[in-house]
Formats: C-alpha cells, sequence, structure tokens
C-alpha cells in the first residue's frame, strides 16, 4: 500500500454515503439542528433534534432527528428507521417520515424506493416545497443509488414555490449536488452560485465549488475557493476535510495530517465523524492516527464498517492473517450490497500476502487463485481504489517505499533545502524534479520512489517520472514494482517522443525482458528484440537476447 495507494476520501473505499447537506427552517431551533449537520457536528445535531422531539413529540421532529443518522458519514439505518416510525406513528400521513423510510431502502442499495418516493410527492400533490426538497434530498444522498433527474424536476418545483417568500440557499446546493451526479459541473457551479448571496455560511457554498473543482481535478481553483472558505469562516470544519482531500492529494502527508486535527477540532466527538476522521488519516497514510482514532470509537461503533477499516489498517501494516479475519466479519456482517468491488480487491490482495508465507503448496495454489479472482472483480469494475498491480508488486517485493524509511534514509544538505522548497509549494515541478534526483544521488530510493510518485500525482503525462521511478524501484530490490513502472514510462512516450526517448526506451525494454526472463520467457523474448530494434549496438541487449533464444 503506502504511497502507492491511492484512495479517493469520497469514494468507493469504505462505501460511505456521500455528505451532501440541507434543511430547511422554521424555527431556529430546526436551524441550529441543520446548521450543525452542514458543520459535521452530528452529535450536537442529534441532541438538538432529540431536545426538540422532547418537547413537541411531532411527526416533523421525528423526521429531522432520523434524517440526522442518514446524513452522518456512514449511515445508521437502524436508528433512523426507528425515528422515522415513531413519526409516522405520531401522524400516520406524514409524507416527510414516509420520504424518510425510503430513503433508508434507497441507501440500502434498493433502487424499487425511486418509485416509493415519486408516490410520496405525487399523494401530496406537489403543494408543499419541504416535501418536494426532501424527496429530491433522498434522492441525492447516496450517489450509486441515486436519481439526479427525478431530483432537479422536484427541486425545480420546490425553487418555483419558495420564490415568494425567498429561495433557501440549502435549495441551490442540492440543486448542484443533483448536476454534479448528473456529471454536469457546468450547472452545478451555477446552482452554487445563486446559493452564494442568500447563504448565511458562504464557507459552506465556497467549500462545495472547491470540491467541485477537484471533482474536475482543476486544483488551482480548487484551492482559491477552500481558501476562501477558510477565510470567511476559519471554523467551517468540512473546509478542512476538503483541504485534506488536497493536500492528500499532492501527498504532503504532513499538511493533510494537520488539516485532519483542525478538522477534528471543528467537527464533534460523534462516533461516526471520527470515523470518518479514521478514514481519512488513513488515506493519509497515517496509519498510527488512523488506528489511534478507531480504536477510541471501536467498540461505540455497531456499524460492521468498523471492520473494514481495521482490515485495511492490518493490511497496510502487513498483517495478513488479521486482515483476513477483520475483513471476513465485515462480510459476514454488512448487508450484501455494502460490500464492493474494492472490498473483494483488497480481499485479493490478503490472499496473495498469505500465499507469500504459505508452505502447503495445495493451499498456496488456492490463495493464488483467490487473489487472481478477487482483483480481476476490481478491474473489471474499473475500481480505482488501489494501483492493484502495484499493490501485489509491493506484495511480492516485500512491501513499498514509506516516508518513514525515506526520512531514516540518507539525506544531505541538499536535499533538506528542497524538502522545505517543495513542503513550501506542492506544486512546484521543478523542485521536485530536484528532490527526487537528489534523493537518487544520495541512494536514498524510498525517498526517490515517493517523489517521483508525488510529481507523477502532479504531471501523469510526463514519461521521464515513471523511467525514474522504475529505476529507484530496481535499485531499492524490488522488481516486480520496477516492471510496472518502466511498462508505465513506455505506454506514456508519446509517438512524436520516440526518437528522443530511443535510449531510454531501450534500456525500459531490455530492463522488462531482464526481469522477466525466469518468470514470462514469451514476454522476455518480445521486450529483448525490442530494445535491440531501437539500439542494435546495446550490450547488455545482445547478451540476454543470445541466452534466451538459445
Amino acid at each position: 500500500m503506502k504511497d502507492i495507494m491511492i484512495m479517493n476520501v469520497k469514494k468507493v473505499a469504505f462505501g460511505a454515503a456521500v455528505v451532501f447537506f440541507a434543511g430547511f427552517a422554521s424555527a431556529q431551533t430546526l436551524q441550529d439542528g441543520i446548521n450543525s449537520i452542514d458543520s459535521d457536528k452530528f452529535a450536537q445535531a442529534k441532541t438538538n433534534f432529540t431536545e426538540m422531539v422532547a418537547k413537541e413529540p411531532s411527526a416533523d421532529n421525528y423526521f429531522y432527528l432520523g434524517n440526522t443518522f442518514l446524513r452522518q458519514g456512514e449511515p445508521d439505518y437502524a436508528k433512523a428507521t426507528e425515528s422515522f416510525n415513531k413519526g409516522l406513528a405520531a401522524d400516520s400521513k406524514s409524507y416527510l417520515n414516509k420520504i424518510g423510510l425510503a430513503a433508508v431502502k434507497l441507501g440500502k442499495g434498493d433502487k424499487g424506493a425511486v418509485a416509493e418516493i415519486q408516490k410520496v410527492v405525487t399523494d401530496s400533490r406537489e403543494k408543499d416545497a419541504e416535501v418536494l426538497f426532501r424527496a429530491a434530498e433522498a434522492l441525492t444522498l447516496f450517489e450509486k443509488n441515486s436519481s439526479p433527474d427525478l431530483a432537479i424536476q422536484y427541486l425545480t418545483k420546490a425553487i418555483e414555490k419558495a420564490e415568494k417568500k425567498g429561495v433557501p440557499a440549502h435549495y441551490y446546493y442540492t440543486l448542484g449536488d443533483a448536476y454534479r451526479l448528473k456529471r454536469m459541473p457546468g450547472e452545478a457551479m451555477s446552482a452554487y452560485d445563486k446559493a452564494l448571496p442568500v447563504a448565511k455560511n458562504k464557507a459552506s457554498v465556497y467549500t462545495r465549488m472547491a470540491t467541485l473543482w477537484m471533482a474536475a481535478q482543476q486544483w488551482q481553483q480548487a484551492k482559491q475557493n477552500i481558501d476562501k472558505a477558510i477565510g470567511v469562516d476559519p471554523t467551517y470544519a468540512p473546509a478542512y476535510k476538503a483541504l485534506a482531500g488536497y493536500d492528500i492529494r499532492y501527498q504532503q502527508n504532513a499538511k493533510a495530517t494537520q488539516d485532519l486535527i483542525n478538522y477534528t477540532k471543528y467537527a464533534d466527538e460523534d462516533p461516526y465523524t471520527q470515523l470518518e476522521i479514521a478514514k481519512l488519516y488513513f488515506t493519509n497514510e497515517d496509519y498510527v492516527n488512523s488506528k489511534a482514532v478507531l480504536d477510541k470509537i471501536f467498540d461505540k461503533i455497531e456499524d460492521p464498517i468498523k471492520f473494514k477499516l481495521r482490515a485495511y489498517q492490518s493490511y497496510a501494516d502487513g498483517n495478513y492473517a488479521e486482515a483476513k479475519q477483520n475483513m471476513d466479519t465485515f462480510v459476514s456482517q454488512a448487508e450484501k450490497t455494502r460490500v464492493q468491488p474494492a472490498d473483494q480487491g483488497l480481499q485479493g490482495l490478503i490472499a496473495a500476502g498469505l500465499a507469500k508465507t504459505e508452505t502447503d503448496a495445495a493451499k498456496k495454489s488456492a490463495l493464488m487463485a483467490e487473489s487472481q479472482q478477487k482483483i480481476a472483480i476490481a478491474k473489471a469494475a474499473k475500481d480505482e481504489t488501489m494501483k492493484w498491480d502495484m499493490e501485489l508488486a509491493n506484495i511480492a517485493g516485500g512491501g513499498g517505499a514509506s516516508q518513514a524509511d525515506a526520512d531514516k534514509g540518507p539525506t544531505n544538505p541538499t536535499i533538506e533545502a528542497l524538502k522545505k522548497q517543495v513542503a513550501a509549494n506542492n506544486q512546484d515541478s521543478d523542485a521536485l524534479f530536484k528532490l527526487a534526483t537528489a534523493y537518487q544521488d544520495a541512494k536514498n530510493w524510498s525517498g526517490a520512489i515517493l517523489t517521483w510518485q508525488k510529481m507523477i500525482a502532479l504531471l501523469p503525462d510526463w514519461a521521464p517520472a515513471y523511467y525514474s521511478q522504475g529505476y529507484s524501484y530496481q535499485q531499492a530490490g524490488n522488481n516486480e514494482a520496477a516492471k510496472i513502472a518502466y511498462e508505465k514510462f513506455i505506454s506514456t512516450v508519446k509517438p512524436a517522443d520516440q526518437e528522443a526517448n530511443k535510449q531510454t526506451l531501450a534500456y525500459a525494454y531490455f530492463a522488462v525482458a531482464y526481469m522477466s526472463k525466469d518468470s514470462d520467457v514469451a514476454k522476455a523474448k518480445d521486450y529483448v528484440a525490442k530494445s535491440l530494434q531501437l539500439d542494435p549496438t546495446y550490450e547488455d541487449a545482445v547478451k540476454l537476447n543470445a541466452e534466451i533464444n538459445k
């Protein structure tokens, strides 16, 4: 895993629902609760709505309490259902609570719930903007089970109905969220632009704009909007979560850790919020903090997702037996719809790790077959939670490069100065290039591998970074990872640049051939021939060609 593992914070690895913020205020206390949800203060929101229910056990108040359990990072369907059922007991016709129960089904993967939500809206005769809004919110809450077209239709009507009294900002937020799900960033940004003048807390809007830019990989605009969000409200927790995502993208681990400390400071101690923090620490490769946070809340969380996170942590530590045990517990306890292709991919990696030390030939063969089958499922789903081939290469090669290894390795004044330069500006490609080269000169191969990886994250189409990473892996003794990096170099060189890269291409082909000669002779023959085609005088390639074509 190490730095090679790239995880989208919001996406596949942990099955977290996409968190969208919304809420309609009919009273100040309701607004307080909505503001708390919007700020990732879920414990505060639950307290707020519980007090409202105690004062007035109305159907609407039960809905708002139940909805909070759906909105947290990992939904608590049981508690949400309990609250919605109490709401219906208070008023059997409550449209909001009927939408809430349908939303629970939707979150669990039952797409038939979309028709249930449509029926509720039809029964309401579309008279109530709040019912239209909550129906739309439910249809955008779970990315994989969303219905953005219908949500946009309901939100458009809700906005029309609300125009006389003034459209609440969250109507526009959610419209933007629906357009995001449709992969229509221009329309999403327009909706967020409309929210900006009417939003009481503009940090909320700027943070959404920032994450939209991040999704479009427009990192400069993303950072500008994060800075605006923190500028207008330095206590707005989600802005720091977005900033952590930005810094994780550039593998600025120290900065991301500080972002997460700030997020923790301004969010609250709700166990499910802490679970989100544990996930984010993990994505930042800060396994120590991730484990510390998870240990603190493990017994407070009923959701089996905790076993999955622990499995990832154990895998990162190379403790494959413990990882398997936790993953098996997650799969046995979680609903089938929550087991994702990434989870099966992880099971495949764990099997590969166990196979490495298995002495029984039959068991070893079964583990390797399981590994290939499970990883194939993740690849077929185009899941990119991890770089599957590189992970396998690192297992075979004894593990990837880590920041701890780089810090323990050789250094000098040039390296230390360049590290400071990169820390000050993580998009300075010239400083990254010089730092990676300085690490190579000092034979600090872990440092070189990590820095070339940062360069690849910044400039994914710049082929020489893959070549240099391959060379660094080779020098570190991880031939499996080196082969993957060299092949990525070969495939990334543009046709127009082939001539200028003739010598390095010849070496890359030779290196893959040499490292494949004992495991894949056909590939070795093919690649050494390509090397000689580029440079017929390349002595090492001539010798290898003679050796494997006896």
